[in-house]
């Protein structure tokens, strides 16, 4: 197993010139990837599980968009780069940041999943949920929960597919907010190249990134709003 989970799609170009720090931007990398705004300290922060089998800097471009507008970002490593191995990583994160009031977690695919069941067993910890090609497990329902949550789903995505998410309705929020991406895929969500068993976009894959990353932006800005 270990073979299968470490040998992965190293991250593209685009992920690499996304790490470089600027004056906006500070940017970690150890013992996690955090994008910190560098005009004062963020009120929100989004916490962010990568894919199963994906390296955690391939979604340095969506992390540091998203910090662009004034959030704190932290993307961890996840140990065998599956996220079902540290699902609580979200806990020692949080406490690294005592600063941020409140939080969103959320992931792509396996790392959204995972998210999710966080926030199901940690519902005072967490105040919002954004899921990019995933849906909670059926073991960690949040339709009975008040947490704002967020659904983002390509169209021509091959492996979370829409008829997976949109099955998924009953396992979230009666208020969730559901974004389709048109002509969008499994794997661009990240950048780290194609996917077995993914269809392929229409669209490319920074018109896909944009959408998701402005529909994450609108639910981090209700938390700024909520009471």
């Amino acid at each position: 197993m270990a073979a299968w989970a470490t040998v992965i799609p190293s991250p593209m170009d685009e992920a690499l010139e996304a790490l470089k720090p600027s004056s906006e931007l500070t940017v970690e990398t150890e013992p996690w990837l955090v994008f910190r705004p560098s005009n004062g300290p963020a009120d929100v922060g989004l916490i962010f599980y990568p894919g199963a089998r994906v390296d955690y800097r391939a979604y340095a471009p969506a992390a540091r968009a998203i910090a662009d507008a004034g959030y704190l970002v932290v993307v961890p490593p996840m140990p065998l780069n599956l996220a079902v191995l540290a699902p609580d990583r979200a806990q020692d994160i949080q406490a690294a940041f005592p600063e941020i009031d409140r939080w969103a977690v959320g992931g792509h695919s396996l790392g959204g999943a995972m998210a999710a069941r966080f926030a199901a067993q940690n519902p005072e910890q967490v105040q919002g949920v954004v899921l990019w090609a995933a849906y909670p497990p059926s073991s960690s329902s949040l339709r009975g929960s008040s947490i704002p949550a967020a659904s983002i789903y390509g169209s021509l995505d091959g492996l979370a597919t829409p008829d997976k998410i949109l099955a998924s309705r009953d396992l979230l929020p009666a208020e969730t907010q559901w974004v389709e991406i048109a002509g969008g895929n499994h794997a661009q969500f990240g950048w780290y190249g194609p996917q077995s068993g993914d269809s392929t976009a229409t669209i490319s894959r920074s018109a896909q990134q944009d959408q998701a990353v402005a529909a994450t932006l609108a639910l981090l800005r209700s938390l700024e709003d909520a009471p």
